[in-house]
């Protein structure tokens, strides 16, 4: 018998070896073909395997999962019987991204009141500055996967991936500069070519429509790359060239 199944976490060629080796060898599976675009698995077994089974044996190698297309099918129609299945879909996709934007912002709030009034450089350095430090402890988690996953779509990861490796250092000096206030000029210009590049690599796949995991928030949550992404990025690209404006002007 051969079932077919959806795969999320996969980002790259390594990936899909990882993932081809590890189904092959679990107990009772004859042949099993992976592919990237679309994440799928094509897989023949002697007997039937449970879905779940083979999720424990994938979740021991990485953020990888199967998703029976049957099962997908009933989920899609029992949610489109919705108003706001949509709405629902978003909120649950990118949940944890929304979450830590809003802490960041209640963060800002806080320090803006300590402040004893609104400051709007104030406000922009430190919701950088948080923004930066919260996103690179996420990659910090796992810096070995979240090089590969990004080095599968950022321009300069891709020729060289040790840049995915010391990604993750950059936003954590940027984001100790921005909530320490030193060297402000320095700090936004770099900010601006770091993030100015990193928007290239995130709108050419966008537009080319890949289905591949945003690493914004490393490995450890599975986000899909999108529009919300370009957004994310080009929001700290503006933040950054307004704070050079304000300052030489």
């Amino acid at each position: 018998m051969t079932h077919k199944y959806k795969i999320t976490g996969m980002t790259c060629n390594s990936c899909v070896a990882k993932v081809q080796k590890t189904l092959s060898e679990i107990s009772g599976v004859e042949k099993v073909n992976v592919t990237l675009n679309p994440p799928e698995a094509e897989i023949t077994m002697n007997h039937h395997i449970d879905t779940g089974e083979m999720n424990t044996v994938l979740k021991k190698t990485g953020v990888y999962e199967l998703t029976d297309f049957n099962s997908m099918k009933h989920e899609i129609i029992k949610t489109d019987n919705s108003d706001n299945a949509e709405e629902i879909s978003f909120y649950k996709t990118y949940k944890p991204l929304i979450i830590v934007f809003l802490y960041i912002i209640i963060g800002v709030e806080i320090l803006q009141f300590s402040y004893g009034g609104f400051n709007m450089m104030k406000a922009m350095s430190d919701f950088m500055g948080g923004f930066f430090i919260v996103f690179s402890f996420f990659k910090m988690l796992d810096v070995k996967n979240f090089a590969m996953s990004y080095s599968s779509y950022d321009i300069i990861a891709k020729k060289w991936i040790g840049y995915g490796y010391i990604y993750p250092f950059i936003e954590l000096i940027l984001g100790i500069l921005f909530l320490m206030k030193v060297y402000p000029l320095f700090t936004n210009t770099a900010t601006l070519i770091v993030m100015g590049i990193s928007s290239i690599g995130v709108i050419q796949s966008v537009m080319q429509k890949r289905t591949i995991q945003c690493a914004c928030l490393g490995t450890v949550f599975n986000l899909p790359m999108s529009t919300v992404t370009i957004v994310e990025d080009l929001l700290m690209v503006v933040m950054s060239l307004i704070m050079i404006i304000l300052m030489l002007s």
